[in-house]
């Protein structure tokens, strides 16, 4: 719980609400419908762990926000409870009201308890990564989806680690939940295509295609396509992402829109794949771009736009 004062007004209630929804009490020593109130946000912070943080704001002591707010809302009584959330005043309540009613508000508003120990566990997995701690990260993941299975960006990087390690049914038992969501969702539209390279890679019949296979035809006529294409998926199999993104540029340069722009979509779908996690960055600064992504970001624009 913290104070609410015009000094840390900013930091703690509109930007604290960017990363945790806020909930502001307004009251007055004065009102006894507040002190009836008071504890019941307390117990119902300690209960929600985190989920939320509550602020309390002396309507007394700091007219000028508690007076702007309830001509926002129309409210002319205390206790006035209101949502930031974003930066944002989202809702509110007034009155005391039961905890039952505060806590049908507040699941309007606060994520789910799976879905705070999901982002944990994602949180946990990229700092297992970092520190090179795969085994560790791909248990946090795998609990992380299995915790909060609505969770993109877990299920994400959960299927993308195992398909590095080559773990690749596991993965694309892990990608079945999602797969008909490959249309919604590029990410997965990106997994999908890198799937698609590895079964190119080890047909279920017939011989294995080679490097060298694609490079004779290629060598034949400049212009064969599918011969570049399939040269781009056997690097991708082989996780050689920037030589496979030259192979494709190679496509792009002779013709943008061949098979429905196939080279261009996997060419995105590759940047996606290799991209890193944002580091972490005070607030107010934008996180530096990855330089191989940065670079071949540019590639592809100065080809498509050319």
């Amino acid at each position: 719980m913290i104070d609410i004062t015009l000094e840390n007004f900013q930091a703690e209630l509109i930007e604290g609400s960017v990363a945790t929804p806020v909930l502001l009490d307004i009251w007055a020593e004065w009102c006894g419908p507040c002190k009836q109130l008071g504890p019941v946000l307390e117990k119902l912070e300690t209960e929600y762990a985190g989920r939320f943080t509550l602020a309390k704001l002396d309507a007394d002591k700091v007219p000028q926000i508690s007076s702007q707010l309830s001509e926002m809302f129309g409210v002319r009584s205390i206790p006035f409870c209101v949502m930031f959330k974003d930066g944002q005043p989202v809702d509110g309540f007034v009155g005391a009201i039961p905890a039952d009613k505060i806590r049908e508000f507040l699941d309007k508003h606060v994520p789910a308890a799976e879905q705070v120990e999901a982002a944990s566990q994602e949180a946990a997995a990229q700092e297992a990564l970092a520190e090179g701690d795969t085994e560790g990260a791909l248990e946090r993941l795998q609990h992380a989806v299995a915790t909060d299975p609505a969770n993109d960006d877990a299920r994400f990087d959960y299927v993308k680690l195992l398909l590095q390690m080559g773990r690749i049914d596991d993965a694309k038992v892990a990608f079945a939940p999602v797969i008909a969501r490959t249309t919604l969702v590029r990410r997965f539209d990106s997994l999908q295509r890198w799937m698609d390279a590895i079964d190119f890679a080890a047909p279920a019949s017939g011989p294995e295609p080679t490097l060298a296979d694609f490079d004779a035809r290629i060598a034949a006529g400049k212009r064969d396509f599918d011969a570049r294409f399939g040269r781009a998926q056997l690097l991708m199999d082989a996780q050689r992402w920037t030589d496979a993104m030259d192979e494709l540029l190679e496509i792009l340069m002779r013709d943008k829109s061949w098979n429905e722009e196939l080279a261009r979509k996997t060419y995105i779908a590759v940047l996606d794949l290799i991209e890193p996690p944002k580091v972490k960055v005070a607030d107010g600064q934008i996180p530096p771009d990855d330089p191989v992504v940065a670079t071949y970001r540019r590639r592809l624009s100065s080809v498509v736009l050319s």
